[in-house]
Protein backbone atom coordinates (compact mmCIF):
# COMPACT_ATOMS: atom_id res chain seq x y z
CA UNK A 1 0.00 0.00 0.00
CA UNK A 2 1.24 3.04 -1.07
CA UNK A 3 2.09 5.44 1.86
CA UNK A 4 3.09 9.29 1.42
CA UNK A 5 3.41 11.51 5.34
CA UNK A 6 4.25 14.77 4.95
CA UNK A 7 5.24 16.79 7.98
CA UNK A 8 6.96 19.91 9.14
CA UNK A 9 4.31 22.74 8.46
CA UNK A 10 3.20 25.26 10.72
CA UNK A 11 3.01 28.99 11.44
CA UNK A 12 5.84 31.10 10.42
CA UNK A 13 5.94 35.15 9.70
CA UNK A 14 6.12 36.62 6.43
CA UNK A 15 9.91 36.01 5.41
CA UNK A 16 10.70 33.16 7.41
CA UNK A 17 11.82 29.41 6.11
CA UNK A 18 10.01 25.89 6.61
CA UNK A 19 11.41 22.55 5.64
CA UNK A 20 8.75 19.68 4.68
CA UNK A 21 9.31 16.24 4.50
CA UNK A 22 7.40 13.70 2.78
CA UNK A 23 7.92 10.19 3.97
CA UNK A 24 7.09 7.58 0.99
CA UNK A 25 6.74 3.71 1.97
CA UNK A 26 4.51 0.86 -0.36
CA UNK A 27 6.83 1.56 -3.28
CA UNK A 28 9.88 1.64 -4.68
CA UNK A 29 10.57 5.32 -3.93
CA UNK A 30 14.10 5.52 -6.14
CA UNK A 31 11.94 4.78 -9.58
CA UNK A 32 9.36 7.63 -9.44
CA UNK A 33 9.28 11.01 -9.98
CA UNK A 34 7.62 13.16 -6.96
CA UNK A 35 5.50 16.29 -6.69
CA UNK A 36 4.92 19.26 -4.16
CA UNK A 37 1.59 20.59 -4.55
CA UNK A 38 -0.66 22.85 -2.80
CA UNK A 39 -3.68 24.21 -1.95
CA UNK A 40 -5.20 27.23 -0.53
CA UNK A 41 -8.32 27.55 0.81
CA UNK A 42 -11.02 28.10 -1.17
CA UNK A 43 -8.88 27.25 -4.21
CA UNK A 44 -8.08 24.68 -6.61
CA UNK A 45 -4.84 22.33 -6.47
CA UNK A 46 -1.89 23.97 -7.58
CA UNK A 47 1.40 22.03 -8.98
CA UNK A 48 4.22 23.63 -6.80
CA UNK A 49 7.74 21.54 -8.02
CA UNK A 50 8.86 18.29 -9.06
CA UNK A 51 11.64 16.09 -9.06
CA UNK A 52 13.08 13.34 -11.10
CA UNK A 53 13.60 9.83 -9.75
CA UNK A 54 17.50 10.25 -9.59
CA UNK A 55 16.76 13.92 -8.14
CA UNK A 56 18.85 15.16 -10.79
CA UNK A 57 16.18 17.26 -12.31
CA UNK A 58 13.78 19.77 -10.56
CA UNK A 59 11.21 22.20 -11.75
CA UNK A 60 9.00 24.97 -10.21
CA UNK A 61 6.17 26.83 -10.46
CA UNK A 62 6.93 30.49 -11.54
CA UNK A 63 5.24 31.58 -8.24
CA UNK A 64 7.84 29.82 -5.96
CA UNK A 65 10.55 29.52 -8.13
CA UNK A 66 13.76 30.94 -6.42
CA UNK A 67 12.40 30.63 -3.13
CA UNK A 68 11.77 26.98 -2.88
CA UNK A 69 13.89 24.23 -3.29
CA UNK A 70 12.78 20.34 -4.18
CA UNK A 71 15.24 17.60 -2.48
CA UNK A 72 14.90 13.69 -1.84
CA UNK A 73 16.59 11.06 -0.30
CA UNK A 74 16.79 8.34 -2.03
CA UNK A 75 18.39 6.05 0.72
CA UNK A 76 15.46 7.23 3.22
CA UNK A 77 12.59 7.34 0.48
CA UNK A 78 11.67 10.97 1.93
CA UNK A 79 11.27 13.80 0.05
CA UNK A 80 11.98 17.17 0.87
CA UNK A 81 10.31 20.95 -0.03
CA UNK A 82 13.06 23.46 1.70
CA UNK A 83 10.37 27.04 1.66
CA UNK A 84 12.50 30.25 2.34
CA UNK A 85 11.01 33.54 2.16
CA UNK A 86 7.54 32.64 2.72
CA UNK A 87 4.76 35.15 2.35
CA UNK A 88 1.15 35.41 3.01
CA UNK A 89 -0.09 34.00 -0.29
CA UNK A 90 2.05 30.72 0.39
CA UNK A 91 -0.78 29.82 3.12
CA UNK A 92 -2.03 26.56 1.65
CA UNK A 93 -1.82 22.61 2.67
CA UNK A 94 1.08 20.97 0.93
CA UNK A 95 1.21 17.63 -0.27
CA UNK A 96 3.66 15.05 -1.82
CA UNK A 97 2.27 13.36 -4.36
CA UNK A 98 3.58 10.19 -6.74
CA UNK A 99 4.06 10.43 -10.67
CA UNK A 100 2.10 7.56 -12.17
CA UNK A 101 4.87 5.48 -13.48
CA UNK A 102 8.57 4.42 -12.77
CA UNK A 103 11.28 6.60 -14.69
CA UNK A 104 9.02 8.65 -16.76
CA UNK A 105 8.47 12.36 -16.99
CA UNK A 106 5.03 13.35 -15.11
CA UNK A 107 3.75 16.58 -16.41
CA UNK A 108 2.07 17.77 -13.20
CA UNK A 109 -0.03 14.34 -12.65
CA UNK A 110 0.20 11.89 -9.69
CA UNK A 111 -1.87 8.78 -8.87
CA UNK A 112 -0.99 9.34 -5.02
CA UNK A 113 -0.76 12.04 -2.23
CA UNK A 114 -0.63 12.65 0.93
CA UNK A 115 -2.81 13.66 3.80
CA UNK A 116 -1.34 17.63 3.60
CA UNK A 117 0.58 19.46 5.95
CA UNK A 118 -0.26 23.25 6.60
CA UNK A 119 1.13 26.06 6.13
CA UNK A 120 0.67 29.37 7.45
CA UNK A 121 2.21 32.42 6.57
CA UNK A 122 1.36 35.38 8.76
CA UNK A 123 2.09 39.38 7.63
Amino acid sequence: EVQLVESGGGLVQSGGSLRLSCAASGFTFSQYGMNWVRQAPGKGPEWVSRINSGGGSTIYSDSVKGRFTISRDNAKNTLYLQMNSLQPEDTAVYYCAKCPYPYTYCSGNYDYRGQGTQVTVSS
